[in-house]
């Protein structure tokens, strides 16, 4: 079995999940990806360079989503609507990689979910992941904000990330 290494951030956005996924089913291609643009833009370039795809503009509609779609480097892995989106990355790196966004109701509100999950290949692959991970925190940290600021109504009231297998003490990172 294969380990995995994972980032996981939760925060709490005031509006119901239909409302709450709305700004996650847009993501990437022209809606951007609400933080950091030019970060994603720039990884796209570098991956080009090294002879994977790059940054290609996505061939959906703005909010029409399904299993195989293509989202700049992504590709549409899961789809569930108002629920769940899961992208499995098609840029070069040294393993596999995804990136999930998770909704769940919670009383009036959502708890709105962002999950990063590497496959490390030998150690280049865990250099990849520990060497990126400050700015991996703060692509992810600035993207879960500007979503829940993008779902309208929903303001921030609490953002967390929590800590297992004793890699860090402030964010989930945690290897299975």
């Amino acid at each position: 079995m294969k380990k995995v290494l994972e980032y996981s951030r939760v925060q709490r956005a005031h509006c119901p999940p239909p409302q709450a996924f709305r700004p996650i089913q847009r993501i990437g291609g022209q809606a951007g990806w609400y933080f950091a643009n030019w970060l994603w833009r720039t990884r796209g370039f570098m991956d080009r360079c090294i002879g994977g795809v790059g940054f290609r503009r996505d061939q959906r509609g703005p909010e029409q989503l399904q299993a195989g779609d293509i989202v700049d480097f992504w590709r549409v892995e899961a789809f569930e609507q108002d629920r769940l989106l899961r992208l499995v990355a098609e840029a070069k790196m040294p393993g596999k990689g995804w990136l999930q966004f998770e909704v769940e109701g919670e009383g009036s509100g959502s708890l709105v979910r962002l999950l990063a999950l590497f496959e490390p290949a030998g150690l280049l692959g865990y250099a990849y992941w520990y060497s990126l991970f400050p700015i991996h925190w703060l692509m992810f940290r600035g993207i879960l904000r500007a979503l829940v600021r993008e779902m309208g109504t929903c303001g921030e009231v609490e953002s967390t990330a929590v800590a297992s297998a004793g890699e860090l003490e402030r964010d989930s990172v945690v290897a299975s």
